[in-house]
């Protein structure tokens, strides 16, 4: 293919099956304008009807076909953003049918890949009977509007996809809350509707039948709904606020006990939550899908010395993570700044670590900026290292050297992970050494709870004691340094 073309690039495609067929990538076929040679389903198309946008909304998505825009990068990077694109449709309850990648300088502006291109994909959804096409990139408005019109079904982008998965797996108040908001933020500048069923207005003489109040210059249905839904948005901000401060709470007992933090952050589908299980036989939902963990799930584990710590399992991360999920879940990703220790999970079997560590990394990065808060300790955890190829592993090796390698599945590397963890939770000790009135048994026994005492002696004044005990308790003791 010639660079700059705008033609389709079928070596990537998926015709009528569940998993995309992954041909190698060819010199030859990427210098083909054309790839005819394709295989149909035929079937029927759900063409879009004079409908509202609550209708519209409550469309599901059933058959649909994938088209991303290769700009720049590998293909093998072009290939792992469709089949990644292909997961989180098929978690969303899609069956897809196929996929199309276009190389070209930059997405059209238009359109997202070229009005001659859109034709050609109105074409495939007739042939398939898709219902709904959904693009690899975060389209404007403007770019659905004209997509949709040429294509005559609903076109969805990857944001929109995202945003749906979220929706389907919150399960606390708080979790369908921040979802909810980042789908307002999504929509609101993206409402629209088909024919005139949003542009009828309320009021004015000719549409008087509203009574006192409703009268006047009117507004149309679409006016009322951005309304309607920025009142809403005020109220979930409300409402999230205040869960906040409940979180808030319970955040700061956690850091009052001066036991330690760590909390467990990584693309999704890395195995966090199998890896919580793991270390403190937590129990929570362990699914081989993306985006299985939403709402953050925080258990005490021991480490080797008998010593406990806080860990905590967060929402997984993806490439291009929508900004409205960034901002709405704020406050969940929080525990992420408040952390001593970041247990950065690695899927070992994906073909493409290293591009799941920078996403991972921009994303905590940009929590941090947000929160002014000081970038928390990181230890890499490669997980899943019984299904990976031993030829990845051992490029990671030499990759990741300070790594960790396990397999939450089978418990492989757990006892050097349990290791490190307590070499690294020690090593944020502080050593103290401190005189102990008797009848301050009570700190005593912190130390021996949250602490390591290294030497410990008793006279008539008190106990002495010297050791190693973390910050939030060597500030409850400083009064009684002096002793030392």
């Amino acid at each position: 293919m010639r660079p700059g073309s705008d033609s389709w690039d079928h070596g990537y495609r998926m015709t009528n099956s569940e998993s995309f067929d992954t041909p190698a990538w060819t010199v030859g076929e990427m210098q083909l304008d054309d790839r005819s040679a394709l295989r149909r389903v035929a079937g029927l198309s759900t063409e879009l009807t004079d409908i509202t946008e609550v209708e519209y909304r409550q469309l599901r998505l059933e058959r649909v076909v994938l088209v991303g825009v290769w700009t720049d990068g590998t293909a093998a990077q072009a290939e792992a953003s469709m089949t990644e694109l292909a997961a989180l449709a098929e978690t969303a309850g899609s069956e897809v049918l196929e996929g199309l990648v276009q190389r070209r300088d930059r997405p059209d502006a238009s359109t997202y890949i070229g009005s001659g291109k859109a034709i050609e994909l109105r074409d495939v959804v007739l042939a398939t009977g898709a219902d709904t096409v959904i693009c690899d990139g975060e389209l404007t408005p403007a770019q659905l509007t004209a997509l949709e019109k040429v294509v005559k079904v609903k076109v969805i982008d990857r944001t929109a996809l995202i945003l749906d998965i979220f929706a389907q797996h919150a399960t606390s108040r708080e979790g369908k809350a921040q979802v909810a908001l980042a789908q307002m933020e999504y929509m609101l500048p993206r409402l629209r509707g088909w024919g005139e069923s949003m542009s009828r207005q309320a009021g004015g003489r000719a549409g008087s039948n509203g009574g006192v109040g409703l009268r006047g210059p009117g507004e149309t249905k679409i006016e009322t709904d951005r309304r309607r839904i920025r009142e809403r948005m005020a109220k979930l901000r409300r409402e999230i606020k205040d869960m906040k401060k409940a979180r808030d709470t319970k955040r700061s007992r956690r850091l009052d006990n001066a036991i330690p933090s760590v909390a467990i952050v990584g693309y999704t589908n890395a195995g966090k939550s199998s890896l919580l299980n793991a270390l403190t036989d937590a129990g929570v939902l362990v699914e081989n899908a993306l985006f299985a963990t939403l709402d953050p799930t925080t258990r005490r584990a021991g480490l080797p010395d008998g010593r406990e710590y806080v860990l905590t399992d967060t929402v997984g991360f993806v490439r291009h993570l929508p900004t409205q999920l960034v901002e709405a879940f704020r406050s969940t990703l929080e525990e992420v700044t408040d952390a001593d220790l970041l247990v950065h999970v690695v899927d070992g079997s994906d073909p493409l670590p290293a591009e799941q560590i920078k996403a991972v990394r921009e994303v905590v990065t940009q929590v941090l900026r947000e929160t002014n808060a000081p970038a928390p300790q990181e230890l890499l955890v490669v997980n899943k290292i019984d299904a990976a190829d031993p030829v990845t592993l051992t490029q990671l090796r030499g990759m990741l050297p300070g790594a960790v390698f396990i397999s939450a599945h089978t418990g492989e590397g757990l006892d050097e992970l349990r290791a490190r963890l307590a070499d690294i939770l020690g090593r944020l000790d502080i050593e103290v050494s401190v005189l102990l009135p008797y009848n301050r048994g009570d700190l005593v026994a912190r130390i021996h709870a949250d602490g390591r005492i290294l030497r410990s002696t008793h006279d008539e004044d008190g106990t002495r004691v010297h050791a190693r005990v973390p910050k939030s308790l060597a500030s409850a003791l400083h009064e009684y340094a002096h002793g030392g």
